[in-house]
């Protein structure tokens, strides 16, 4: 099957075309996918619009292979994981189709990586093999074309002097970071980063306390003089990303929708403003499953934003999205 075209959606109406389409080709090559459809009973001639749509509950990754028949893996992305926690492994048959993703996401919200020194503050994520994340920053940091790019695992001292260099340059600069070693950069140096973009991936990786969104924001802001903490939301089970620019505020690129369950019942889907647990569509995910039932609580707003909450009670603590929220 070639794939669908879901880079060049423009409207809701073809977001949900493309979105069945998908549908119906994972309910059809997918293995696990059609298991889990068909022992809901649900007949896949009738799901005629997104909220229909089954979405697989995302400890699978944990225990199965999806991907589509005929498909081979070309890169296995795992997630991390503390002590005796089973991790997840997301079997991705087609790396372009991620790079692809991952560009084009950067590019909607950011622009073009050529305008930014990427610096990637990721110990954790830099210290084990298979992260989704340092993939997507490495493809980012290469496609800045700036020497001075790169990543950065504790050279703290290393990663200042850069910085109060670009700074001193006026040169544009996104600084990506597990909000664990950006709260030790915050703590340990006085800098102020008020021309540079702050991005947290989340996650204190057991190294801190666990902090509520706004507390880790105000402390960022505070100590690196700038008016707002960017933010990524991605896990290894996607292949795209939702950014905030403050507040915590995420939003989508078009070929990503967040919707909303009841905690309660997991089989009900709506598209209305409102809270609960969280459902993912990521058409990129062509040839696993674009439909994923998060353990994420959240808030949808009615523009398609949304915020997230905190975890599901007893959910494993995971992924890049590790924080406390209010």
């Amino acid at each position: 099957m070639e794939s669908i075209d879901i880079f060049n959606i423009s409207s809701e109406a073809e977001f949900a075309e493309k979105a069945l389409q998908t549908f119906l080709f994972q309910y059809n090559n997918v293995e696990v996918y059609k298991t889990y459809v068909d022992l809901l009973k649900i007949n896949p001639k009738q799901v005629d619009s997104i909220d229909k749509i089954p979405f697989l509950p995302i400890q699978f990754f944990k225990t199965h292979k999806i991907i589509a028949k005929g498909y081979k893996a070309q890169e296995t992305f795992t997630s991390s994981g503390t002590t005796g926690t089973e991790t997840s492994s997301h079997l991705v048959s087609d790396v372009n189709r991620y790079i692809e993703s991952f560009t084009r996401g950067f590019r909607y919200f950011y622009g073009d990586p050529a305008n930014y020194v990427i610096l990637a503050l990721l110990p954790a994520y830099l210290e084990r093999t298979g992260s989704s994340l340092v993939f997507m920053a490495d493809g980012l940091i290469k496609q800045s074309g700036k020497s001075e790019s790169g990543f950065y695992l504790y050279q703290y001292d290393e990663l200042v002097k850069k910085l109060i260099e670009l700074s001193e340059k006026n040169v544009r600069v996104l600084l990506l970071g597990v909000s664990f070693a950006l709260l030790d950069l915050a703590e340990r140096y006085n800098i102020s980063l008020e021309n540079a973009i702050v991005m947290e991936t989340g996650g204190m990786k057991g190294r801190r306390k666990e902090l509520i969104r706004n507390e880790l924001h105000q402390l960022l802001q505070q100590a690196f003089g700038v008016k707002s903490i960017h933010s990524e939301y991605g896990m290894t089970e996607l292949l795209s990303q939702a950014y905030s620019k403050g507040n915590g505020i995420f939003k989508c690129p078009p070929w990503m929708k967040v919707l909303v369950r009841d905690p309660s019942d997991p089989l009900t889907t709506t598209l209305l403003p409102m809270s609960g647990a969280l459902n993912i569509i990521d058409l990129a995910n062509t040839y696993s499953c674009s439909f994923i039932q998060t353990q994420d609580l959240g808030t949808l707003h009615a523009d398609g934003s949304f915020e997230v909450l905190g975890r599901m009670d007893s959910s494993p603590v995971r992924g890049c999205n590790l924080l406390i929220y209010e």
